[in-house]
């Protein structure tokens, strides 16, 4: 039975992309947030829509929300501080989730603790169907299902077209502080395993006139959580971020020293107090700065030889628009499809390779070769 879509985190940045994303798709959901005021002004502002006060350090003010069929959304992060308990409520109420985490961690979180209770409640959770990590899963599949059975070695790199100096957000900037100083996971020789951020390089052919190459920094992706699942011939799932790709060797020699340092929690603390300024002021580019720059991701598949078998090259709006479409698209599907098995999904064990293809090109997230500027 199709419910109501609940906008939790609607008045911060992405969860205005997100009501933006969902208003033009004719879907009016129930805000959500603790901030009364500028949740009032922002239904006012959109004639009308249901708003209710929640707070994410108050789960049952998120369970009273839910009814069994709903489907709650959720932009609040840090999600390893803030999101269990949001997640939970979503379980418990047999509602369906989607969040926009980009925080590996959690989503391994949400599989130790309620895939099971899922089950039983029958509530379906969709973790990270942002920007992090649709676009190198879709691609990811796309490449494997091309080089078959002989592919053993997956690469997936996170690229941009256009300046991103102008135009990341508080988020964006916090996410790539603490990166610094977290664990990334890769899949290697059958097993997930955890290594440094940024202790490996590689390099991605692209494709386009210029026929040119560029380089991405290991990070952490549930790429490699996911497809394995997928594709059980796949020994080797790794993710990789280009979005300054000159310098991602110089990178990962500071994220080596970086790493290193932060052993001691004291220095660890004074790192992070001295690199606040660069976190910033909440939010995020308008539309303006988002309009210049494009999503690029690149996945190649190899043999147990090493040659290339498959590469698969998608481009999309900007990392941020992409992110609100997705989540939007994502939302309808989970409020209106009766066919989901309840757990914790993946973007492809939830609509299928052939059913987020197709929902990511309608939003714009297309093969190379199909795009046209």
């Amino acid at each position: 039975m199709s419910g109501r879509i609940v906008l939790f985190g609607a008045t911060g940045y992405t969860g205005d992309l997100v009501l933006g994303a969902m208003l033009r798709r004719g879907i009016r959901p129930v805000l959500a947030g603790r901030n009364v005021a500028a949740l009032s002004e922002l239904a006012r502002k959109h004639t009308g829509l249901e708003f209710f006060p929640a707070d994410a350090k108050d789960p049952e003010s998120i369970r009273r929300l839910l009814t069994e069929g709903d489907v709650l959304i959720s932009t609040v992060g840090p999600f390893e501080r803030f999101g269990v308990d949001v997640a939970e409520a979503a379980v418990r109420a047999g509602a369906r989730y989607i969040d926009t985490t980009g925080e590996v961690g959690f989503v391994r979180m949400l599989q130790e603790r309620f895939a099971d209770r899922a089950m039983e409640t029958g509530a379906v959770l969709l973790p990270a169907f942002g920007y992090d990590y649709v676009p190198g899963i879709l691609a990811g599949a796309l490449a494997a299902q091309q080089a078959g059975d002989a592919g053993r070695r997956l690469d997936v790199g996170y690229f941009t077209s256009g300046a991103l100096r102008p135009g990341l957000s508080h988020g964006t900037r916090n996410t790539l502080r603490d990166g610094l100083f977290l664990p990334a996971v890769r899949f290697l020789n059958g097993r997930l395993t955890e290594v440094r951020m940024g202790a490996d390089v590689h390099v991605f052919p692209m494709r386009g006139a210029r026929g040119e190459r560029k380089t991405g920094l290991l990070v952490p992706g549930t790429e490699v959580l996911f497809l394995p699942e997928e594709f059980p011939q796949l020994d080797t799932v790794t993710v990789y971020n280009g979005w300054f790709s000159p310098f991602s060797r110089a990178i990962s020699l500071i994220s080596a020293v970086t790493a290193a340092l932060a052993q001691s929690a004291r220095v660890r603390r004074v790192m992070e107090k001295l690199s606040s300024p660069i976190v910033g002021k909440p939010g995020g580019p308008d539309s303006a700065r988002r309009a210049k720059t494009r999503t690029e991701v690149v996945a190649t598949v190899a043999g147990a030889d090493g040659g290339l078998l498959s590469s698969v090259q998608l481009t999309g709006p900007n990392v941020y628009t992409l992110t609100g479409e997705l989540i939007a698209w994502g939302a309808e599907q989970l409020r209106d499809r009766q066919d989901l098995a309840p757990g914790v999904a993946s973007p492809l064990s939830a609509f299928g390779l052939y059913g987020l293809a197709q929902g990511c090109a309608d939003i714009g997230l297309v093969p190379v070769d199909k795009h046209r500027p």
